[in-house]
């Protein structure tokens, strides 16, 4: 089967360019009681709090300012804009606190990962599912809007980058004059391994036929959720080979606390796809 990038253990480039410190402070809570079994310890300069939607409703962010190492001060022309991570299925904000977030807050850059609703410490609509494309984009939306003063890079993994899609298709940057004013712009966009703007489901039904055993084990992995007791299927599914086993236990431990209710109705999901396309001059967008 072949392995895909994975989210934590990804190592990039790190450009040695002076940054100054630029930072937002969003209007939430700070402390709250925690929803996960198997909570995540946040490393040194990182915090947790809670921005409440229109709903009442609250989703957690984890937040690390951007601290470059070097006390040069460059033109304020040049500050960089705020990056907004959003993750995929079984997962949640502490997904990019591990190595994602300290990586690029050296880099100068302030960085916020949001859990959407019913994963991570978010709390659960009364729905059977935490959202459709439009709520959580909709909650995303929100939090950019009284967040942030520039516009922020949104960056999404697996479902997060359809989400992400999305957004840019219904936002100022696409085609439908009626929806600009909810979904603020965006300085930029990133899909990490992303879900197609079709779905799923045509890779799937092409990898039954090229790979029948791999299709398999993914189905019984996250179909039947059969990644969070078996450690051999959650490594192949999410991880790499060499990853120590005792690395793979600890995520498989947050993924099941992670997920309270599922992301998507998939079969409606489907149906509302695909996401409409966009000019390719609207926004920059690194996939």
């Amino acid at each position: 089967m072949a392995v895909l990038p994975s989210i934590h253990s990804i190592s990039l480039f790190r450009p040695k360019i002076p940054t100054p410190k630029f930072s937002f402070t969003p209007n939430a809570e700070l402390i709250r009681p925690q929803k996960m079994r198997v909570p995540f310890k946040l490393k040194d300069e990182q915090n947790r709090i809670f921005h409440q939607l229109p709903s009442g409703l609250q989703m957690e962010v984890i937040v690390q300012k951007g601290s470059p190492k070097s006390s040069q001060s460059i033109p304020s022309i040049l500050q960089r804009p705020p990056l907004l991570f959003l993750h995929g299925s079984y997962h949640a904000a502490w997904s990019w606190a591990e190595h994602w977030l300290p990586f690029f807050s050296a880099s100068g850059f302030d960085c916020y990962a949001i859990s959407l609703l019913g994963q991570g410490e978010s709390d659960s609509p009364s729905a059977s599912v935490a959202g459709t494309l439009q709520t959580h984009a909709s909650d995303i939306a929100d939090f950019i809007r009284t967040s942030f003063a520039i516009p922020p890079v949104l960056l999404g993994h697996s479902f997060g980058g359809l989400i992400v899609q999305y957004y840019i298709a219904n936002s100022n940057h696409g085609h439908f004059s009626d929806t600009e004013g909810l979904f603020p712009r965006l300085t930029g966009a990133v899909l990490i391994c992303s879900v197609p703007p079709s779905g799923n489901s045509g890779l799937v039904r092409r990898y039954l036929f090229t790979k029948p055993i791999a299709a398999f084990k993914v189905t019984l992995s996250l179909a039947a959720k059969a990644f969070q007791t078996s450690l051999s299927l959650c490594k192949e599914t999410f991880f790499s080979a060499t990853m120590e086993d005792h690395l793979v236990l600890r995520y498989q431990e947050l993924m099941k606390e992670s997920s309270r209710m599922p992301l998507f109705d998939l079969r409606k999901l489907n149906a509302s796809l695909p996401v409409p396309s966009l000019p390719k001059s609207c926004i920059e967008v690194l996939v």
